[in-house]
């Protein structure tokens, strides 16, 4: 059974500034964005890649891509994050239902071979698999007015990160139904599963400090300092 990978690199960056959206900055010798589709074109596991970018961005993508052998295409995105992550899931709808599938943000550059393993490995026994690290520091939450009004207790809380894995039919299916939802939004895909899927249990993998993601000009330097570092 095939594994396979939807990069989503259609963000503007508008938080970011700059003339071109964040992912074609460039982090030591190659962009953002290459940096995201080496890790899983590199990783033994992986079979093909498939990456979603802002319509006209598209045929810059593929030149910059070019030597990267399994990516199979570069495909327009949508208005939002998950309608490119649709766009990705289609792209391989022909696929047997079994085929696994792990969405990333191009935007987290060093995201890991073993982090990529793990969600792999885990989708052997779950049909969806989140990753997330724990919190070190003291959570506050705030009202309204921006003043203090509760400290949750953070060994229950995680950040999440990707790539999140699935099998492909719950993927496609959690997406299907949403989308009859006119309510519906969402800011990853285990949490489009959570709400519209609630037979399936998602499964949690480590997440790692340096699996970061490039938001801001800071976030940049930090990304650089990270390479530096290695």
């Amino acid at each position: 059974m095939k594994v396979v990978a939807a990069i989503l690199a259609g963000g503007t960056g508008s938080r970011f500034g700059g003339d071109l959206p964040k992912q074609f900055e460039k982090i030591g010798e190659r962009t953002i964005l290459e940096h995201s589709v080496a890790a899983f074109d590199d990783h033994p596991q992986i079979d093909e890649i498939v990456v979603v970018i802002h319509q006209g961005h598209v045929e810059h993508t593929q030149k910059l891509l070019s030597g990267f052998s399994k990516v199979k295409a570069v495909i327009p995105g949508g208005q939002t994050r998950s309608r490119s992550s649709f766009a990705g899931i289609n792209f391989f709808k022909e696929y047997h239902v079994d085929t696994k599938i792990l969405i990333h943000d191009a935007a987290r550059p060093f995201v890991s071979e073993k982090i990529i393993k793990d969600v792999i490995n885990a989708l052997d026994t779950h049909n969806a698999v989140n990753v997330a690290v724990s919190i070190p520091d003291t959570v506050i939450e705030i009202d309204s007015a921006g003043k203090m009004k509760n400290i949750p207790d953070r060994s229950s809380l995680k950040l999440v990160q990707t790539p999140q894995g699935f099998i492909l039919s719950v993927i496609k299916k959690a997406y299907e139904t949403a989308y009859k939802d006119p309510a519906f939004i969402a800011t990853d895909d285990c949490g489009v599963v959570f709400k519209y899927l609630k037979e399936v249990s998602i499964f949690i993998v480590e997440g790692e400090r340096e699996n970061i993601k490039i938001t801001t000009r800071s976030d940049l330097d930090l990304g650089r300092n990270f390479l530096i570092d290695k």
